[in-house]
């Protein structure tokens, strides 16, 4: 099945109200992982790749993994840039088969975020790549990404409306109390400000670093208006653990597959878990 487009897979979400999960990936094992998982649940799925997992396995590796596995799949797949903090990472990122970039302007005054991210808008949709636009700041540690807690900013509504507007993106990741990385006590989401962004926002919106968030709490976001979750540090802890049993319970093992088989179905069944949480089972 071809790729999709998020645009595509987001506008199926609304409707159904549900979210798609977005979870990152660094190797071979981490993709076959969400794709037999998103197959075996008929649910759509983003995989996404950070700037830290095109740095560590090479565009070329990722989307020829990502293409064999989507090969003989049925189900809607999105390949997507996650946080690409530059206009010619996005354009590399396009030119190698991507279906979706997101450009991460937060770092920027509004104005700026809305002009950056509006070039990338214009370029994306001409060869009909959709685009997902960052507003405020997502606080945590994502790759070369880190944001002190004292500076996340969350999304004001009102000037969600005007990046919207001006920059032409296909969806909006929103800053409402979650974080990249594990969280040092529960996060406290602000569902006030999700619903006043939900009423003026007018595009699908993101809830990243959504590892750790409770399950009430995630239910509630998507019931609100939420059409994607992403995923990474919930995988990477299942990752760990597969791997740790196998040395732990046989420290004289050195067949590779036989570590990192057990990592690859200890992320299957997070996926899987992810997957029915947030609605998208069965959608595809």
């Amino acid at each position: 099945m071809p790729f999709a487009t998020l645009r595509e897979v987001l506008a199926e979400a609304e409707k159904g109200k549900y979210a798609v999960g977005a979870f990152n990936t660094n190797n071979m094992e981490i993709v076959q992982a969400i794709i037999e998982a998103a197959q075996e649940e008929r649910a759509p799925v983003i995989l996404q790749a950070s700037q830290g997992a095109l740095k560590y396995a090479g565009i070329r590796y990722i989307t020829a993994i990502v293409r064999a596995a989507v090969e003989s799949s049925t189900i809607p797949v999105v390949l997507h840039l996650d946080h690409g903090t530059s206009f010619e990472q996005t354009m590399l990122c396009i030119r190698h088969g991507f279906t979706s970039v997101m450009f991460d302007g937060s770092k920027y005054s509004l104005e700026d975020n809305i002009a950056a991210t509006a070039r990338v808008v214009e370029v994306a949709r001409a060869v009909g790549v959709s685009v997902e636009g960052e507003l405020g700041k997502i606080g945590g540690t994502e790759d070369d990404i880190s944001v002190d807690e004292r500076d996340a900013l969350f999304t004001d509504p009102a000037q969600a409306r005007r990046f919207v507007e001006e920059s032409g993106v296909d969806a909006l990741a929103v800053a409402i109390g979650t974080a990249h990385g594990p969280y040092k006590g529960e996060p406290k989401l602000d569902f006030d400000r999700l619903e006043a962004i939900m009423k003026v926002a007018g595009t699908p919106l993101v809830l990243h670093g959504a590892s750790g968030v409770p399950a009430g709490s995630i239910r509630r976001a998507i019931s609100i208006g939420i059409s994607k979750i992403n995923i990474d540090t919930d995988l990477r802890q299942a990752f760990i653990r597969g791997v740790q049993h196998v040395v732990h319970n046989q420290p004289h093992e050195y067949d590779p597959r036989k570590l990192l088989g057990p990592a690859k179905e200890e992320m299957k069944a997070v996926i899987k878990e992810k997957m029915r949480l947030f609605g998208c089972s069965g959608q595809a």
